[in-house]
Formats: C-alpha cells, sequence, structure tokens
C-alpha cells in the first residue's frame, strides 16, 4: 500500500511514459516480464546501483539508523526533517564525478546539485514520514527503487505534449490523490507496531503526531 502512494503521485509521468512508449502494453509486458531483460539488468552495475543497492543501503542508513538516534534527541517532527539534510548531502559525491568527466560547466554543476540536494532532501522527508508511520523499511526502499527509476518528473516536456492537456490533468489528479489517500495508505493500524513511537513514549515525549 505504502509502495502505491508513490505510483500515484507519479500518475502524470506514467501516463507521459505510455503515451511515447512505441510499443502497446502486451509487448511491453512481454519485454518486462521476459527473463533475458531481467537477466540484462541483474548484470548491469549502473542499474544494480540505482535500483537495489542505492534504495537498499541509503534507506537503511539515512531512515532505519539516524532516525532513531535523533528521535529522542529532537523529537520526531523534527528528526523527519533534519535527517533528510544528511541524505541531501550525501549526495554531493556527483559533482566530483561531473567535474572529473567534465560534462558541464562548473556553474550548471553546481547549480544542478544544489536542485538535486532540494528534491532529494524533500524525497528524504517523505520516505522518514513511511518509515516512521509503517513502522517497516520495505516500503521505504520500494518507493526509493521506483522514484529512483523514474527520475524527476519531465515537467517541461508535458507542457510541450501534443497531449498536454490530458497529461497535465494526469499530474493534477496524481498530486491530489497523493495528497488524499496518503494518511489512510499509511494509517499505522496497518502495519503494526511503530519503533520510533515506542522509542519516543520510553524518552518521555508523548507527543508523536506522525504516529497518530
Amino acid at each position: 500500500m505504502v509502495f502505491s502512494c508513490s505510483q500515484i503521485l507519479f500518475l502524470g509521468p506514467l501516463m507521459q511514459l505510455s503515451m511515447d512508449c512505441p510499443c502497446d502494453l502486451a509487448d511491453g509486458l512481454k519485454v518486462v516480464l521476459a527473463p533475458r531483460s531481467w537477466a540484462r539488468c541483474l548484470t548491469d552495475m549502473r542499474w544494480l546501483r540505482n535500483q537495489v543497492i542505492a534504495p537498499l543501503t541509503e534507506e537503511l542508513v539515512f531512515r532505519a539508523c539516524m532516525l532513531p538516534m535523533l528521535a529522542p534527541c529532537m523529537g520526531l517532527g523534527p528528526a523527519v526533517f533534519t535527517c533528510p539534510l544528511f541524505f541531501g548531502v550525501a549526495h554531493f559525491h556527483h559533482i566530483i564525478e561531473q567535474l572529473r568527466f567534465r560534462q558541464s560547466s562548473v556553474g550548471n554543476i553546481f547549480l544542478s546539485a544544489a536542485f538535486q540536494f532540494s528534491y532529494t532532501a524533500v524525497f528524504g522527508a517523505y520516505t522518514a514520514f513511511l518509515f516512521i508511520r509503517t513502522g517497516h523499511l520495505i516500503g521505504p526502499v520500494l518507493c526509493h527503487s521506483f522514484c529512483n527509476y523514474m527520475g524527476f518528473p519531465a515537467v517541461c516536456a508535458a507542457l510541450e505534449h501534443p497531449q498536454r492537456r490530458p497529461l497535465l490533468a494526469g499530474y493534477a489528479l496524481g498530486v491530489g490523490l497523493f495528497l488524499l489517500l496518503l494518511q489512510p495508505l499509511t494509517d499505522p493500524k496497518l502495519y503494526g507496531s511503530l519503533p520510533l513511537c515506542v522509542l519516543l513514549e520510553r524518552a518521555g515525549d508523548s507527543e508523536a503526531p506522525l504516529c497518530s
């Protein structure tokens, strides 16, 4: 159910992919489900890094390990917004890679890094919220992998798309449904115990609005 939140949010980009895809749904499913396609992915180190290793290790470090340490010290709410700052800074290594291979001008590289820091910090707050609400790491990991695959929504391309009206309606509908369904789909009662909430209660902090 947590994974479906991200899919709902990306309703517009998913519609955009389907509109621009040259093959129909049946052919696309054949390609996705083919053993040869999966074997090719599993031997691609970049795919493994982006879809498996990075989501698992980053969620383990920044959500499962860092959040439980920060929450008793500063409270649950501040921890949700502080932890993603470290997560955003952790992506600055891309600056070194881009400078080394001279992929763009120095100004553009640092501007891109600032933009990436902004949306990775927002995404980090979102997955921290998921981890706190559900008490499980699998949801944030799956969402992380899915968002790595989708990338940042191509809003500019959507504005210039031949089918921009239904496409923009899909973008708006996705955001609206995401905001409407986020709380119900992450209801703590659906997922059992909440480690961070229990930790805060033991630390004497009775206010845990994200858990209610």
